[in-house]
């Protein structure tokens, strides 16, 4: 007989430091690359790995996330255990949105305790990696572990982002540090530090027992509150190595372990650049593994006489003569005009770049027009008067009004989701 799996993703991140790309959307749903958004690569790993019982926790900005799943992510109506389902907060315990991961799984522990399920998984939204899932699901079995939380090393200095743990050889932790100033190196490698991924899987009973516990307490975080109270009570907490991982299809030339915590537009925009290329870190295309995303029903993109070098062109997305584009993402329904010159960009859905423009390590974002002979990228102190610039001297350009905005304007063919 199958264990029965639920898993929660937590989807309703502000995302904050991603601001403005999160001014009128949650971190899980910004888009990324030529036709994915951030949610997308979690429940694409789920349903690789046979895990089709997924409650979508949204809260901040979750409408354009909501109409994303449900366009794009309807898994069989045929069985009732095999769903994408959105869950706003319940408030069963309060009058507040989710206070924090914990939080969040205990506003709905109903569902847990309806399903009465073998194994919880509680993972982020806002990632960018490929995991089979059910590599770590055999770890926890042989383990008899209470908890399990995937773990990778990253750099000392990167570490002070995330929640550290120190670990045994068979991956029984001893100690959590939570975003510490100055993070405990690896035994064996002494640059780096062994960073919660933010996913975990739990034991049902288990999961049940500490959400109660932690309501008693006013726990509302995982990482902060309640493993480090289970582990202080005697739990059986583990950490299982991300970088034992094996996804099939991997080709040579990708990172094995690529994983990508897009929390900063730096971060969100040097993620970019690892799928372009004719060997990219991360090959978004992967027949063994695919990261699925909406079924968009238009037209295949144009290139009218212009130069592309290094770039990848979106669905209905056209290109006029004599432009050129230099390590670039076009993005759906797109429109480049004649002369415009993109070296470094990120143009999103129904967004239009006017003729004889100049754009340099810019994002713009959905439903612009970008004037024609305009110029971005060049000038820190100019661009910063009109957009945002980030320490990485990134310049991203804030969403337009909407998408009628694009649509009146002939920003694209119409085929919107």
């Amino acid at each position: 007989m199958r264990d029965k799996i639920i898993a929660f993703v937590m989807a309703g991140g502000q995302g904050s430091r991603l601001q403005p790309l999160t001014t009128d959307r949650s971190h899980a749903a910004v888009p990324f690359g030529s036709r994915y958004r951030l949610v997308d690569f979690v429940l694409s790993n789920l349903v690789n790995s046979r895990i089709q019982t997924i409650y979508l926790l949204v809260q901040y900005m979750s409408q354009s996330l909501i109409e994303h799943v449900r366009k794009a992510w309807t898994i069989s109506p045929l069985f009732y255990n095999q769903f994408v389902t959105v869950v706003p907060p319940q408030m069963h315990y309060s009058e507040s949105w989710f206070q924090g991961t914990a939080d969040a799984v205990r506003q709905n522990i109903s569902l847990v305790e309806e399903q009465m399920p073998d194994y919880v998984l509680v993972f982020g939204a806002d990632h960018v990696y490929r995991m089979d899932i059910q590599q770590m699901l055999a770890f926890h079995q042989e383990r008899d572990a209470d908890v399990t939380i995937a773990a990778l090393p990253v750099p000392l200095e990167d570490a002070k982002q995330f929640g550290v743990i120190a670990a045994d050889a068979d991956g029984c932790i001893r100690a959590f540090q939570e975003k510490p100033a100055n993070p405990s190196p690896l035994p064996d490698d002494p640059a780096n530090a062994f960073a919660s991924m933010g996913n975990y899987v739990f034991s049902g009973k288990v999961l049940i027992e500490a959400l109660k516990a932690s309501q008693q307490d006013n726990e509302a975080d995982f990482g902060h509150h309640v493993l480090p109270r289970m582990l202080a009570d005697g739990s059986r907490l583990f950490a299982y190595d991300f970088t034992t991982n094996e996804i099939p299809g991997v080709k040579p030339y990708e990172s094995r372990f690529y994983w990508r915590d897009l929390g900063s537009i730096d971060t969100y925009f040097k993620a970019h650049k690892d799928v372009l290329g004719a060997q990219p870190t991360f090959d978004a295309f992967n027949p063994r593994w695919p990261i699925y995303s909406s079924n968009y029903q238009g037209p295949v993109a144009r290139v009218l006489g212009a130069r592309l070098d290094n770039s990848l062109v979106g669905a209905a997305a056209v290109v006029h003569k004599n432009a050129r584009l230099t390590n670039s993402i076009l993005r759906r329904e797109t429109v480049i005009e004649e002369d415009a010159v993109l070296e470094d960009c990120i143009i999103m859905d129904y967004s239009r770049i006017g003729k004889g423009a100049r754009l340099r390590r810019v994002i713009v974002d959905c439903h612009n027009i970008i004037e024609p002979g305009t110029t971005i990228g060049y000038d820190r102190e100019a661009d910063s008067k009109l957009y945002t610039v980030s320490e990485g001297g990134v310049t991203v350009v804030s969403a337009g009004p909407s998408s009628f905005f694009a649509r009146d304007s002939g920003l694209g063919g119409g085929y919107s989701e």
